[in-house]
């Protein structure tokens, strides 16, 4: 499949819409089947150094990062929405957009689960710069490009109950996700400077690790 990147509905509502609640339920099962906040809570913390501060950007409503900081990942988040109420007290929150963010030079880590894929080419390259000047490891984990994945969530998501917003916008998230290693060469990581892994899942995950080199 060519990656292409449309508008998703979610984009379009306000936070309270019962339209934009009832995708968020169902996001939190699209996690759970896909293992997507598992996955972060077995891989990142082995990664991360005494005293390193994390950024999720994209964090959303927040259940990752009370996740983690309940694993002692030490995490701050960073979207557009504001600040969840069930946000550790202790922990900031940065309500602001990523592209344009200011702050990502206190933030050696940098995470991402199903944002990055919402962002063009060009986009992801203005990103992948700001990132590249002080982070030294990236973690992702987005959707698996490919038309089974599309298929399988439009037969299989109506019987779980997802509603129109959720059916629209997987099938847009699947189109604009990635494969092989699009990801770390969309952010313009120099595999001279980075290693990387990129791995697709049954479920339809793509996930990427990326350190910088000593």
């Amino acid at each position: 499949m060519k990656r292409e990147l449309k508008p998703e509905l979610l984009d379009s509502l306000p936070p309270d819409h019962p339209d934009a609640l009832h995708n968020r339920r169902d996001l939190r099962l699209t996690n759970g089947v896909m293992g997507n906040h598992r996955w972060f809570a077995r891989t990142l913390p082995p990664l991360l150094r005494p005293g390193e501060t994390a950024l999720e950007i994209g964090a959303g409503t927040g259940e990752l990062g009370i996740r983690l900081a309940a694993k002692g990942v030490a995490l701050d988040g960073l979207d557009l929405w504001p600040r969840p109420a069930t946000w550790p007290v202790a922990r900031a929150w940065h309500q602001a957009d990523l592209l344009t963010f200011d702050g990502y030079a206190g933030y050696p880590v940098v995470i991402g689960n199903l944002i990055f894929h919402q962002f063009s080419t060009t986009d992801l390259a203005a990103l992948g710069r700001k990132l590249r000047q002080s982070a030294r490891l990236i973690v992702a984990c987005e959707p698996w490009r490919r038309k089974l994945s599309q298929v399988c969530f439009a037969r299989i998501a109506p019987l779980l109950g997802a509603n129109y917003v959720s059916l629209h916008d997987a099938d847009v998230s699947i189109a604009a996700g990635f494969a092989g290693e699009e990801l770390p060469q969309m952010l313009g990581l120099d595999a001279a400077e980075w290693d990387w892994r990129c791995l697709s899942t049954t479920l339809g995950a793509y996930r990427m690790t990326a350190t910088r080199r000593p």
